[in-house]
């Protein structure tokens, strides 16, 4: 019996660049099959020619046996092709229904829609896959989870059989991921076949019934999950071993670093994100911020770096008052700054990385003198940056833009880690990253920790909080409902004050040994 999906031969050049280099995939019926790789292994431009929006330059593409042309996204999903991008592709303000039928829409005569045959259609789908929403519902009143779902339906009302899953647990608590596992077994039960993008290795093994690593274009090896773990899936993604766990040395908090008291923020809406917060970080230690993104660690964040002025409160670095201060001040008193979006915050993407290195500092010894830049030095720091921090660019010269993610990335730790700094405030800081580009940034993290610096840590990565947090703050609808101690910390407590259960009910379940709603 054919496979549901086959991909033979498949090739795509880009100038300089050899981006999938003669891939064979194939996708067997009711199958959860992984794909795992790099930045810019190739993962995305192979979906991405699944899916319409690449042609590839050789190869194939079999659907149950028949080849298939895909020219557009169109043409992928009328072979039965969909794809749950990692963000959501859906209006706010429309309902679930309104969503769904979109682009599908069902009519009644005289060309009205007829929402009620949508929605008792979606109804149907939503039970039979065990996906449990409600049609009527607004999508901005929805969890990320539940809205994931509403994703999901769109490809089932379309009538999709091939389910593309591109980083569908980046936005979720570890209990809606547990969910979502359930609910990719189901629609496998039920004949859907599933290709799962992911970075999370421990994911991978837990869900997935064959994993295919690609490294620099080339499929590498196809496994089972039964015959691999995360060391082995990580030496093949990256061609080396890579350490997963990091020692983390004993806790030697000095004098509190930085102070935020009784913060209320807003949003770029003008509507409330952080509301009443108030906490510390001492030298030597790293306070983790933990919450599904969009619970206001993003205002927060920018407050305490000085790119959004509170609407109250007080903020103190090393005892002075930062709260209305100017980012260049707050750099100049020693914070340094990962931003969670290197691209739109952390880089001039059309400059050069010299020019990116030395942004901090352009305008300080040993770069200028006077009102003219020493370019000679400029570029000699910039060189000496790119071998200690193991920037792969072609030259320091070449423009930041061009570099993986990656490596962009170790360009703004190289920036604001090669300066002497009492804070620093990384957001997100291994977003998008691969296995060894994240061991790279965690351990620069906790040499700073190690050396004295307060580190304020931001992640929605839950694994990456319990690993390199001495305390962890959970946020939830712009509060802080919990500061736990490492020690105490569990991936289920976090997950659970992620959604909003608060610690009593959690200290309340946890005596009684009943399960906590």
């Amino acid at each position: 019996m054919a496979p549901v999906l086959e991909l033979r031969g498949i090739t795509k050049r880009f100038p300089g660049v050899l981006a999938n280099d003669h891939i064979d995939l194939a996708l067997e019926e009711g199958e959860i099959h992984a794909l795992l790789g790099e930045n810019g292994a190739g993962k995305t431009t192979l979906m991405n020619i699944l899916y319409g929006l690449y042609q590839p330059d050789e190869g194939d593409i079999f659907v149950r046996g028949q080849k298939i042309q895909v020219h557009s996204p169109s043409d992928a999903i009328a072979a039965g092709v969909g794809m749950v991008h990692q963000h959501f592709m859906l209006v706010p303000v429309f309902t679930v229904t309104e969503n769904v039928m979109l682009g599908a829409e069902e009519l009644r005569p005289g060309g009205f829609l007829d929402r009620k045959k949508a929605a008792d259609r979606i109804t149907r789908i939503s039970q039979q896959y065990r996906l449990e929403v409600d049609p009527q519902s607004y999508i901005k009143d929805l969890p990320v989870g539940v809205q994931q779902r509403v994703e999901i339906i769109k490809l089932l009302y379309r009538e999709a059989d091939i389910l593309i899953f591109d980083e569908p647990t980046a936005v979720l608590t570890p209990q809606e991921a547990d969910e979502l596992f359930k609910i990719m077994h189901s629609l496998t039960e039920q004949g859907k076949s599933i290709i799962f993008i992911t970075h999370k290795l421990r994911e991978v093994l837990e869900v997935a019934d064959r994993i295919t690593v690609i490294r620099r274009g080339k499929v590498i090896g196809t496994v089972a999950p039964a015959e691999a773990d995360q060391n082995l899936l990580a030496s093949m993604m990256v061609g080396r071993d890579v350490q997963l766990e990091l020692e983390r040395s004993p806790l030697k908090a000095g004098e509190v670093v930085l102070e935020a008291e009784n913060l209320m923020l807003a949003d770029d809406r003008h509507q409330v994100a952080v509301e009443g917060v108030s906490f510390e970080v001492r030298a030597g230690e790293i306070l983790g911020i933990a919450g599904v993104q969009g619970n206001g660690q993003t205002e927060l964040i920018e407050a305490v770096t000085g790119l959004r002025t509170p609407l109250s409160g007080r903020i103190r670095l090393l005892g002075q008052d930062i709260t209305r201060a100017s980012p260049r001040i707050v750099t100049e008193l020693g914070s340094a700054h990962i931003p969670e979006d290197r691209q739109r915050d952390g880089l001039v993407l059309a400059f050069p990385v010299m020019d990116n290195l030395i942004l901090c500092q352009y305008y300080l010894e040993p770069f200028a003198r006077g009102k003219v830049i020493d370019w000679q030095k400029a570029l000699q720091v910039a060189n000496d940056l790119i071998e200690k921090f193991d920037i792969r660019t072609p030259n320091a010269l070449t423009p930041v833009g061009s570099l993986s993610g990656g490596n962009q990335q170790k360009v703004i730790v190289a920036r604001e880690l090669s300066r002497p700094i009492r804070l620093l405030v990384a957001a997100q800081p291994t977003r998008g990253l691969d296995v060894g580009s994240i061991e790279y940034i965690h351990r620069q993290i906790l040499k700073r920790r190690d050396e004295g610096v307060a580190v304020l840590l931001a992640s929605t990565e839950l694994d990456e909080i319990l690993q390199l947090s001495d305390r962890i703050a959970v946020m939830y609808r712009g509060n802080i409902i919990a500061v736990v101690p490492s020690k105490e910390a569990t991936k289920e407590n976090i997950g659970l004050l992620m959604a909003g259960v608060m610690p009593e009910k959690i200290q309340a379940g946890a005596s009684s040994g009943l399960p906590i709603a």
